[in-house]
């Protein structure tokens, strides 16, 4: 017996084997990938100004959204320049869901040019979706119509109505001028409470934890048309209970608003970003605002609400900040 020609005859065998399992393999996540991608939901992301590392955001929710592959994102930035701003006005209509990634919290020189804001309140009124991104709730006090769609936000205590969560799970009304202002404290990992079934959340468990995120207290608003999908207890700052989630009806449209997906100039890729509970929920609150509908499984790494779920740093490839 030939023992070494054996031997190489066994490797050469295993590995002929290992390669048609590969192969096996890649057809048939090519074939499941192919299956996601039916139909291709398009979305336009909408940036250019922020207090928040507004380009890294855009970033990172346009990775999110297309390595889903339900989804295809283009991005529009709003000029600085006061003479091509002027003619900035995206086709909000050729998307199935406009992203609104702009804030001009501290500089309310930062605007949308007039008919850009006209052309997305009349995107909404006729059945568009708009996905509000975090810090973008904070955005534009004195545009009546934005308030209109975003429900509540970042407002002055004499700005609208504040809506709490009480240990009833009741929506408790604070009108203008009661209570305080939109506040946060410190970031910390946040028990997300489902109040609301929706298809966004469905098959989510009653509460999970999400990490490094803000709990808006006070968000005020026009609360018109507006169900909360989820709350959470502010550990950091007023010991209460505050919308997470909320969705807007404005006219045939539909907005989604959350305070979830901070991320601060400095940060690259942070833990908020990379929680699985977050990235789910923004794949299908996109889904749900382009169709009506939601596809996109519950991943079984999802969070529980004993334990944070995490994707790998490197799975993005987003480099670190120079």
């Amino acid at each position: 017996m030939d023992l070494k020609k054996d031997f190489y005859s066994s490797r050469l065998w295993l590995r002929r084997f290992s390669l048609l399992i590969a192969c096996g393999l890649c057809f048939t996540l090519s074939g499941n990938l192919a299956a996601q991608t039916k139909p291709v939901h398009t979305v336009l992301i909408v940036d250019g100004f922020s207090n928040h590392d507004w380009k890294q955001t855009t970033e990172v929710i346009k990775w999110i959204l297309e390595s889903s592959g339900r989804f295809k994102v283009d991005v529009t930035t709003v000029p600085l320049d006061s003479m091509q701003k002027q003619g900035w006005n995206p086709d909000f209509e050729s998307y199935a869901v406009v992203i609104q990634n702009t804030n001009n919290i501290h500089d309310l020189t930062l605007s949308w040019p007039e008919p850009a804001q006209k052309s997305l309140e009349d995107y909404v009124q006729n059945g568009g979706g708009l996905y509000i991104l975090h810090s973008a709730n904070n955005a534009f006090p004195n545009w009546k119509e934005y308030d209109k769609m975003i429900g509540l936000g970042w407002r002055s205590v004499d700005s609208g109505i504040a809506l709490e969560v009480n240990d009833q799970r009741q929506l408790v009304k604070h009108p203008k001028g009661e209570g305080k202002g939109t506040n946060h404290g410190d970031r910390f990992d946040a028990l997300i409470q489902i109040l609301n079934p929706h298809p966004i959340n469905e098959g989510y468990p009653a509460s999970w934890k999400t990490v490094n995120t803000e709990v808006y207290s006070y968000p005020r608003g026009t609360a018109e048309d507006l169900t909360v999908l989820s709350y959470a207890y502010d550990s950091t700052g007023t010991k209460k209970m505050w919308p997470v989630e909320w969705v807007v009806e404005y006219g045939k449209g539909n907005v989604y608003n959350s305070s979830m997906g901070h991320l601060w100039r400095g940060e690259t890729y942070p833990p908020a970003y990379r929680c699985v509970g977050f990235q789910t929920t923004v794949i299908r609150a996109a889904e749900w605002l382009a169709s009506g509908k939601v596809t996109y499984p519950v991943p079984d790494d999802f969070p529980t609400s004993e334990k944070s779920s995490l994707r790998p740093k490197e799975m993005s490839g987003i480099v670190e900040n120079e």
